[in-house]
């Protein structure tokens, strides 16, 4: 498997490229949205030299609150244009898969509706997204798109969509963990996955998989599970990371404490947007191709 960090959308993206580069990672989780790395702002070609300094791989990532179901038909179209726009950035400078968020905003409107306009616009960039060698996948979300008969709304329908699948969200607004049952239905369309941790209920936390209450012992069949961890502290052959104090800030060390073959190696770095640290994310080498 590949291990790589997402960039932070408020910091500058060739400074989060050399920061995931010099941490010996395989790629790169290039979100483009605002305000430091909105797809307007992008430079293709010094993003491409950027990660070919560091030999790093990229898989795209978009916005999540891209309001792909809106009630305003002309917003929605907007929405797509947008989306288009990423897909287009993405094929130069060399990523082969892309995520989509479903949208669910939709007031006073049933959910038939809000399938029907996220298969709309679903539908609507898939061909762009063959046009540009990009493969799709939606990322279950907490509330709506979380659990197999929802993802099935929409997986169904787009035998070419594929599944980026977020172990930690599989845990939120759910009566029970729904990741083994997306797994055993959908673990052949998964190219991409994040993991993490926390307590339930509605607080997406973003915690290492040791500190909430995951169960992770997945029944998962052929399916090799990997993922985003996040407020990283690693115990590595009886010794621990000296990367993070109780308020989850991190020190300038970078692991050099962590010894052995540790999945973290040297990610502790400053906070992040929401207070959070980037997302240490593992893919598998054969989800590269679309």
């Amino acid at each position: 498997m590949l291990i790589g960090a997402m960039n932070n959308p408020a910091r500058d993206v060739f400074s989060e490229i050399q920061w995931i580069g010099e941490g010996k990672l395989d790629f790169v989780d290039l979100t483009l949205e605002p305000p430091a790395a909105a797809p307007w702002k992008i430079d293709v070609k010094r993003v491409r030299a950027a990660l070919e300094e560091y030999n790093l791989g990229v898989v795209g990532h978009t916005a999540f609150y891209l309001p792909f179901c809106c009630t305003f038909e002309s917003i929605r179209r907007a929405a797509v244009e947008e989306t288009s726009r990423c897909i287009e950035l993405f094929s130069k400078i060399g990523a082969k898969w892309m995520n989509l968020h479903p949208d669910r905003h939709a007031p006073f409107h049933p959910r038939p509706f809000v399938i029907e306009q996220n298969l709309k616009s679903i539908r609507e960039l898939l061909p762009v997204a063959r046009d540009n060698g990009i493969g799709l996948m939606i990322e279950n979300t907490p509330g709506d798109f979380n659990s197999r008969q929802q993802l099935a709304e929409l997986l169904d329908p787009v035998p070419d969509l594929g599944l980026h699948l977020d172990i930690g969200h599989c845990n939120l607004q759910v009566p029970a963990n729904t990741a083994t049952d997306i797994i055993l239905a959908y673990g052949g369309r998964v190219r991409h996955v994040h993991i993490h941790d926390n307590k339930g209920g509605y607080a997406d936390l973003h915690l290492l998989w040791v500190r909430g209450i995951l169960n992770w012992n997945l029944r998962c069949g052929r399916f090799n599970p990997g993922g985003t961890m996040e407020r990283l502290r690693w115990k590595c052959s009886q010794r621990t990371m000296n990367c993070a104090s109780t308020a989850g800030r991190f020190s300038s060390g970078r692991g050099r404490n962590c010894v052995g073959n540790c999945p973290g190696r040297s990610l502790c770095r400053r906070n992040s947007m929401f207070g959070l640290v980037p997302r240490l994310e593992y893919r598998l080498k054969e989800s590269f191709p679309p």
